[in-house]
């Protein structure tokens, strides 16, 4: 398999298939294809059925099989950028809710919960994550511009709740609250900040559909009759 991100800011991925190769995305992922491929729907289980559908996926799974040289295209469904990561055996990647677009067979997505009741509560990422393991290549959109950091063991990056969009399992995520009465109540960053800690790689995104939603809102106009 081959594969190739275009589009810019509103980006989509084309995988080149061998006949035999199969890709797995949510119900209905895939955007066009080319060539002969073959659509199969598949649950993997009820438990992990249902896993996937607390992280923001769909409760069953498409598995899109090459029959001949084809060619199958997923596109973002936001603004933002397409991320390629090859996991190997067992290597697992924690990301936000709905940020899984596609993957090789082999790549297993599954729930990843908050192990710190402030850091669900209150980081902005929320309890339940997507945790993707391999073997495979994982493809994840994330939203906005994207800014990735290789954090040393016990290096901080501090950022906005909600910013986080993806890490390694390696990495540590909690929440700090704000000092200073000025601060907290003057100063427009909130009460509390994320905080990733190293050792991996972390991905910050500038947008999210949740904070574009809180931007708009004061603009849209209800109808009160």
């Amino acid at each position: 398999m081959r594969y190739e991100i275009e589009g810019g800011s509103l980006p989509a991925v084309i995988l080149h298939l061998n006949a035999g190769e199969t890709i797995i995305s949510e119900v209905g992922g895939r955007t066009w294809t080319k060539g002969p491929v073959e659509t199969d729907t598949k649950g993997g289980g009820i438990g992990k059925g249902l896993g996937r559908m607390f992280s923001g996926e769909s409760l069953f799974m498409s598995h899109y099989t090459a029959k001949g040289p084809a060619e199958i295209g997923f596109a973002s469904s936001f603004a933002g950028r397409i991320v390629a990561r090859e996991l190997g055996a067992g290597e697992s990647i924690i990301c936000q809710k709905s940020a899984f677009l596609c993957a090789t067979q082999g790549v297993d997505l599954s729930v990843h919960f908050q192990k710190k009741l402030g850091a669900g509560l209150l980081g902005g990422e929320g309890f339940v994550m997507q945790k993707v393991t391999g073997p495979g290549t994982v493809f994840l959109e994330l939203d906005g511009y994207v800014r990735e950091y290789d954090l040393a063991p016990g290096e901080e990056v501090v950022c906005d709740t909600g910013v986080v969009a993806l890490m390694d399992s390696s990495c540590k995520i909690d929440i700090r609250v704000v000092k200073g009465l000025k601060n907290k109540f003057l100063g427009g960053e909130g009460l509390v900040d994320t905080v990733v800690t190293g050792p991996g790689k972390v991905y910050l995104q500038t947008m999210s559909l949740p904070r574009l939603a809180g931007l708009l809102a004061p603009y849209i106009v209800t109808d009160k009759k």
